[in-house]
């Protein structure tokens, strides 16, 4: 096979194009919009459409097509009227650490918004899925994520009140709940179940998050346990797939 020697190694091969060379005009654009954008740099503004279709000679739908994929893909974004570049995507470490220190790694800015904090009777499913006991008082607590300000995930946590009764009054809801636990409580993390899949978001997440519903999310779902085994936490968090990244390292492990 044809290998380029400057092929990037988490690139397509052959840029995605097929043996046979047929590839849609539509992606022949968005190859040639993909060089544009690196010549621009962050937040440099696209031309129109009108201008594209007219610079490569193609209809304004297949340059449509070809901007539809790159903002979905995250290497565009809206701004105003316009298009512009997007920077990098954020990369969240596949570990016990938390959203905050992951986002500050990256020079970023983390916060979070709260939407939501209720206690009620540990439902069966709940109680089911981490081990809590079955009518027991929880918290549940519903934050918007946001990096620099802009609003890239929802989170979801559950945590038995016992181990946090006084989350309403103490607990500052911009901040680290991993911090807290740790610092304010005295509660280690020992270890975590995790489970990642590619979801659309409802239209209320979409609407908190600001997106559009089509555009593809990556969802996490988390069972946490301290350092004894006791359950700790249940989380559901929502990032934004053009906005995000999962890095973890892996070690050697025996047959």
């Amino acid at each position: 096979m044809d290998y380029p020697n400057d092929q990037a190694p988490g690139a397509p091969v052959r840029s995605g194009i097929p043996e046979h060379g047929r590839i849609p005009k539509y992606y022949a654009v968005k190859a040639r919009v993909a060089v544009l954008i690196e010549e621009l740099g962050e937040g440099g503004l696209l031309p129109t459409e009108r201008d594209l279709a007219v610079r490569y000679e193609v209809s304004r739908e297949t340059v449509r097509q070809a901007l539809r994929e790159l903002l979905l893909e995250g290497r565009l974004r809206r701004q105003g009227r316009g298009t512009v570049v997007a920077g990098p995507k954020l990369e969240q470490p596949l570990s016990l650490a938390s959203y905050t220190e992951g986002v500050r790694r990256q020079g970023r800015r983390p916060g979070r918004s709260l939407i939501s904090l209720d206690r009620f009777p540990c439902p069966p499913a709940l109680a089911a899925e981490t081990g809590m006991t079955r009518g027991e008082q929880v918290w549940h607590m519903e934050r918007v994520l946001l990096a620099d300000d802009e609003r890239v995930g929802v989170e979801s946590t559950y945590v038995s009140a016992a181990r946090a009764p006084s989350l309403a009054a103490e607990f500052d809801p911009d901040s680290s709940f991993y911090a807290y636990l740790r610092d304010e409580l005295g509660i280690a993390f020992g270890d975590a179940d995790e489970r990642i899949e590619t979801v659309l978001a409802t239209p209320r997440e979409a609407l908190l998050i600001g997106t559009p519903p089509a555009l593809p999310m990556l969802l996490i779902h988390r069972v946490s346990r301290d350092t004894e085994g006791t359950p700790l936490e249940r989380v559901r968090t929502l990032f934004r797939g053009d906005r995000f990244s999962f890095t973890t390292h892996l070690g050697a492990t025996g047959d």
